[in-house]
């Protein structure tokens, strides 16, 4: 495949995009496609209250598209996404990147039944994406992962956020339960004065840590849950990574290996093999429905909460 434009309403940055990578630049999606019948494929990464008009204008005319999260504003914009793609036959895959982590990658097939989660997401202020609260904005990669992993319903949602430098939250804590009786705390800030994106997670016997940016997983295993035969790749793993195995031999430390990878070309070239294949995408538009169900839910709460304690939000 190759670029066929590059499509924004600025048009001198359109232009400067377009020089640098090819293709040519247009001022909106209908002037592309009146242009250029043959385009298959597109990325859409507009505000998110635009992703389903924008979406929907390509799928109709036959495009395949690959959405930013969160897919859409609002559960009923997410099902008329669901039913265009189904109506026109398109692939339309949903931008959570994480999905394409290899720390992640490496670690689906260590998910037996996760039982507790604690994960950070910490960011630096940036003037991006201050149209949606900081759950749609950050936590929702975590809220996919951690649904991925846990393939269970929710049963309790308690939250409490803030807005801090913006008219939207900018900081949320979250306590979730399942109905499998797995509980998960999500903290997320876009006013940290540091970046953090990690995820830990216990299940019987094992404790798993996943950092997200450095794509690192350590695994910490009870007992015989690892196998004896492993015993000397803990201590060359424990050499090669800098750390040391534990001081209780029956706590021993693996790190699965790990196929480095840029995350938004692996998910770029998914989205592309799904195209050619005509087959699902690795996060469908009902996988991103289901974060997007789950974030809007802890948005509720949080401005129940916010209720109650007599904080206002905008």
């Amino acid at each position: 495949m190759r670029l066929v434009g590059v499509v924004d309403p600025d048009t001198p940055r359109a232009d400067a995009i377009a020089r640098e990578f090819g293709g040519k630049a247009f001022g909106s999606v209908e002037q592309m496609l009146t242009t250029h019948s043959e385009v298959q494929a597109a990325s859409v990464a507009v505000p998110t209250v635009l992703h389903l008009k924008v979406a929907r204008t390509l799928m109709e005319a036959g495009v395949d598209v690959l959405i930013e999260k969160p897919v859409a504003a609002t559960l009923s914009e997410a099902d008329e996404l669901i039913r265009v793609a189904l109506e026109h036959k398109r692939v339309a895959q949903v931008g959570h990147l994480e999905r394409f982590n290899p720390a992640v990658r490496a670690t689906l097939p260590l998910i037996k039944r996760p039982m507790f989660f604690e994960v950070h997401r910490l960011s630096v202020f940036s003037p991006r994406a201050l149209d949606v609260d900081v759950v749609l904005d950050l936590m929702i990669h975590d809220l996919d992962i951690v649904l991925t992993f846990v393939k269970s319903g929710v049963k309790e949602i308690r939250a409490v956020g803030l807005p801090i430098l913006s008219g939207k939250v900018d900081i949320a804590n979250v306590r979730i339960e399942f109905e499998s009786g797995c509980v998960a705390n999500f903290t997320a800030s876009r006013v940290s004065t540091e970046r953090v994106r990690k995820l830990r997670f216990f299940q019987a016997g094992q404790y798993i840590s996943i950092d997200y940016g450095r794509q690192d997983v350590l695994v910490f295993s009870v007992g015989s849950a690892t196998g004896a035969a492993q015993s000397s790749s803990i201590a060359k793993d424990a050499t090669e990574w800098g750390t040391q195995p534990s001081v209780n031999p029956q706590i021993q430390m693996t790190k699965p290996p790990i196929t480095a990878e840029e995350p938004l070309l692996a998910e770029i070239t998914a989205f592309l093999q799904s195209v050619r294949d005509r087959s699902r995408p690795v996060v469908s538009l009902e996988d991103g429905r289901r974060a997007l169900e789950l974030g809007l839910a802890i948005l509720g709460e949080i401005g129940r909460h916010a209720g109650r304690i007599g904080v206002g939000r905008s």
